[in-house]
C-alpha cells in the first residue's frame, strides 16, 4: 500500500493529512490558537474534591478545571483480604489545596475540562518511559509472538543494565523489527529527557507546564511514519528544514523519505484533499456501489445508517445487501479515522439473515480497524442487528474543528415551519391580550412568517383580531431568524 504523509503550513495552522493509494484516510488540524495539550506534564493544584464522583477538580492554568478521577491516580489501588484490587477513596488520595504532578490524557471537549491522569509517561519513536512503573510491556498491534518476546527480552535487558531501573518501558509499534543498538540509545534519551523533567518540576509553581510534546510535525514524525510510509511532503521550506533537522538527530532512517514541496498550486489540491475535507463535513457519504451511509454526530454518540440507495445488485436481494454491507464496513472505518469520531459508535448495518456474511462483515471491519491509531473496540452484531463499537477519543472531532453551531437552529438542524410559528404568535396575542390592558398590538416577525399571515393566513389573522377587539400591526424584521418574533404592546 502506497502510503504519503502531507504537511500544509500557514502561520494561522499546520493540517497533516494521511493518503492511502491516493485516499486521504486520516487528517490533523492544529491551529495557533488551540494545540493539542494531550502529553502535557503539569503542576496542578487541588480546587476540589468530589466524593460523590471519586474524582477531583484540578487547576493547571486552563480556562476550565481539568478532571482527575480516582482510578487514574497512581497508588489509587490496594489489594483486599480476597487478593481482589480495591480502589480507594478519593479523600484518601487527594486534598484540597494539595500540589499534585499531572498529565493531560484528553483535550477540553466542548463545556468540559481536560481529563488528567498522575501516571505520568514520556514517548519517543520506539519505547514509552513510565517512570512510576517498573514493568515492560509489548503493543498489542505487534501480533508475532516471538517478535513481542524478543523485543520485551531486549528492553527488560537494558533495564537490568541501568543503574536507576525501578521504571519501565512500553514498546511501541514503530520498533517491530528494531535491533537492540537502537532501543539502547532510545533508553538513553529517555532517561535525560525525564531527568530534565525532575529538574523543571523543583522549580514550577501550580498551574506552570513542565514538560510540553513536542509541536505537530515533528510529533507525526515520531509517531505516524512507519515503514507502509513512502513519502512525507512539506509544503513550508521552513518546516522541512527543522523536520529534517529532527529526523536527522533522532529518526536518521526517515531523513530520505522527507520532502519539500516547492509547487505554486496548494499540494492539498494536487492530491484532492480539500474536496475530500468537504466532503467529510456532510451527512451523507455516497458507497462505489451506488449505497450510501448517513453518520449523525449526537453529545452521547454518533450512529451510522447504512442504506443500499441505488444499488440493486445482480443475482438476489441477500447478496445485494451482502455486498453494500461488506463495501460499507471498510467506508465506515475510512470515515471514522477521517472525521475523528470518537466515544460510543453504533453502526446500522442492512439486516442479513445469513450468518457467514455476519462474519465476513465482521472480518472486514476488523481488519481495516488495524490501520486505525486511535484504540478501537468492537462487539459482534446485536439481536437488532446494530454492531457497538467504541474509538479512543483525545481530541474534537473533523466538525468540532472546522464548524460551529448554527446560531438560527441552535445546532438542532430543524427551525418551526411559518405556519407554526403563526399559530405560536396568535397564542401569545391572546395570553397578553387576557393579561393586560391592551389598546393594540405590534407582531415584529420574520418576512416569511410576515407573509404568511398576510397571504395564507389572512382569513385567521382577521377572525383573530375580530376575537381579541384589539388592532394587531405586523412588522417584519429582516434581521429575525423563523424562529423569533416579538409580541409589543403599544
Amino acid at each position: 500500500m502506497l502510503e504519503e504523509i502531507l504537511i500544509n503550513v500557514t502561520p494561522q495552522e499546520t493540517r497533516v493529512a494521511t493518503v492511502e493509494n491516493g485516499v486521504l484516510n486520516e487528517l490533523c488540524i492544529e491551529r495557533q490558537t488551540k494545540t493539542t495539550l494531550v502529553g502535557n506534564i503539569y503542576m496542578g493544584k487541588v480546587v476540589r474534591v468530589l466524593p460523590g464522583m471519586e474524582a477531583a477538580f484540578i487547576e493547571i492554568g486552563l480556562e476550565r478545571a481539568a478532571f482527575l478521577h480516582a482510578s487514574s491516580i497512581v497508588g489509587g489501588t490496594s489489594v483486599g483480604e480476597n487478593g481482589e484490587k480495591q480502589q480507594k477513596p478519593i479523600r484518601e488520595l487527594l486534598r484540597e489545596e494539595q500540589k499534585v504532578l499531572v498529565q493531560v490524557i484528553k483535550n477540553p471537549l466542548g463545556g468540559k475540562g481536560a481529563r488528567l491522569t498522575t501516571n505520568l509517561t514520556a514517548p519517543s519513536r520506539y519505547l514509552v518511559y513510565m517512570p512510576s512503573d517498573a514493568s515492560v510491556g509489548v503493543s498489542a498491534k505487534i501480533e508475532d509472538e516471538a517478535e513481542r518476546d524478543r523485543l520485551r527480552d531486549i528492553v527488560r535487558k537494558l533495564q537490568a543494565a541501568n543503574e536507576n531501573s525501578n521504571h519501565g518501558y512500553i514498546v511501541r509499534t514503530a520498533a517491530e523489527g528494531i535491533d537492540e543498538e537502537t532501543l539502547a540509545k532510545e533508553i538513553v534519551f529517555l532517561d535525560k529527557l525525564w531527568q530534565s523533567i525532575e529538574i523543571s518540576i523543583k522549580s514550577v509553581k501550580p498551574g506552570d507546564i513542565v514538560y510540553a510534546d513536542l509541536p505537530v510535525v515533528k510529533r507525526t514524525l515520531r509517531d505516524l511514519v512507519g515503514v507502509s510510509v513512502e513519502r512525507i511532503r512539506i509544503d513550508s521550506r521552513e518546516s522541512f528544514q527543522s523536520a529534517c533537522d529532527f529526523a536527522k538527530k533522532y529518526l536518521p532512517e526517515i531523513l530520505p523519505r522527507i520532502e519539500h514541496y516547492p509547487g505554486e498550486r496548494p499540494i492539498f489540491d494536487l492530491y484532492g484533499v480539500e474536496d475530500e475535507i468537504q466532503k467529510a463535513l456532510e451527512r451523507k457519504v455516497q458507497l462505489k456501489s451506488g449505497g450510501h451511509l448517513v453518520f449523525d454526530q449526537t453529545e452521547s454518540m454518533t450512529t451510522v445508517d447504512v442504506n443500499t440507495g441505488t444499488f440493486v445488485g445482480h443475482r438476489n436481494l441477500e447478496e445485494t445487501i451482502f455486498k453494500t454491507n461488506l463495501e460499507a464496513a471498510q467506508a465506515i472505518c475510512r470515515q471514522l479515522r477521517l472525521r475523528n469520531l470518537g466515544g460510543i459508535i453504533i453502526i446500522d448495518y442492512i439486516d442479513m439473515s445469513v450468518d457467514d456474511h455476519k462474519r465476513q462483515v465482521m472480518r472486514a471491519m476488523e481488519k481495516a480497524l488495524d490501520r486505525d491509531h486511535a484504540k478501537t473496540q468492537v462487539c459482534e452484531v446485536s439481536s437488532l442487528g446494530l454492531v457497538e463499537m467504541t474509538r479512543k477519543r483525545t481530541s474534537e472531532s473533523l466538525e468540532q474543528t472546522l464548524c460551529s453551531e448554527c446560531p438560527t437552529c441552535a445546532g438542532r438542524g430543524l427551525l418551526r415551519t411559518s405556519e407554526t410559528v403563526c399559530y405560536e404568535i396568535s397564542r401569545e396575542i391572546i395570553r397578553q391580550v387576557r393579561q393586560f390592558d391592551v389598546k393594540s398590538l405590534t407582531v415584529v416577525a420574520a418576512p416569511e412568517v410576515v407573509e404568511m399571515f398576510l397571504d395564507e393566513q389572512s382569513q385567521y389573522y382577521a377572525e383573530l383580531e375580530t376575537f381579541v377587539e384589539v388592532p394587531i400591526r405586523l412588522q417584519p424584521e429582516t434581521m429575525y431568524n423563523r424562529d423569533q418574533y416579538d409580541v409589543v404592546i403599544v
